[in-house]
């Protein structure tokens, strides 16, 4: 049985020396290469494009290195396996251990490689969870992948205004637009916390985004304020203005002060 592989390294000869060592184990392991990539957005795009069963994914790359490109792959429905390419210390490699992937250590051999196939073969019918590989390496997004008509793009983290939950959803604010996710927002909010403030049970805020506050009188919105008013969020890239729970008003004004 043939297996599709997709290469990621932002190095030519890397790439090109593990596909001559695909090619020296193809008797013992067939595989097709149905992409060479050298940077994360494109291995992502090569994924949904060419449905590998493996990728050979570099770890070291500029912008998106490889273990955020595994835990955007982790997202899909149905991820291929990855076998991690690393020049990286024992630790991390304990790390990859434990959770059961494998890697490869540059430079690469050929029996190694075959052994590794192999091994992601069988890992892959487990179902690996490679967001938690990435995590215990300390490994953040950058990037939040959205699915938007058939076709994936990337949001930058850096430009994200406020997450709110709606229904099975959390819209994802930017000041250009709005994008939906089916990433919860407790999910984000622990990979994410330093950079966002919980001003609502439904609501993260960026907090370089808040320009400050408002007391609105009136009714609030819910979670029991009251007719006694309540505080909103005033934005410093949008007109929208977010309540403020009675809740969360003590952490938000001490985030304020901090």
């Amino acid at each position: 049985m043939t297996t599709k592989i997709l290469i990621v390294d932002d190095e030519p000869p890397a790439r090109l020396r593990m596909q001559q060592l695909l090619a020296e184990i193809g008797t013992q392991f067939p595989t097709q290469v149905v992409g060479a990539v050298d940077n994360g957005r494109a291995a992502l795009e090569a994924v949904d494009r060419d449905s590998p069963e493996i990728v050979l994914l570099d770890i070291s790359m500029p912008g998106m290195n490889g273990l955020e490109v595994a835990r955007h792959l982790a997202l899909r429905e149905n991820p291929p396996a990855v076998i991690f390419v690393t020049a990286h210390d024992e630790h991390a490699l304990e790390a990859f251990e434990v959770r059961a992937l494998d890697y490869l250590m540059k430079p690469v051999r050929a029996d190694r490689l075959a052994a590794s196939l192999a091994r992601a073969r069988r890992l892959a019918q487990n179902e690996p969870r490679l967001e938690e590989v990435a995590r215990a390496l300390g490994s953040q997004r950058t990037h939040l992948t959205i699915s938007e008509r058939g076709r994936m793009s990337l949001v930058p983290v850096e430009e994200i205004v406020f997450l709110r939950a709606e229904l099975k959803y959390v819209t994802i604010r930017t000041p250009q637009r709005e994008h939906l996710t089916e990433e919860s927002l407790t999910s984000l909010e622990e990979e994410f916390g330093p950079r966002f403030v919980r001003i609502h049970r439904n609501t993260l805020v960026a907090r370089k985004s808040i320009r400050g506050f408002e007391r609105v009188r009136g009714q609030a919105s819910g979670e029991g304020e009251g007719g006694e008013g309540h505080w909103e969020v005033l934005l410093k890239d949008l007109a929208d203005r977010l309540p403020i729970s009675r809740r969360q008003w003590p952490v938000v004004k001490q985030t304020a002060l901090s």
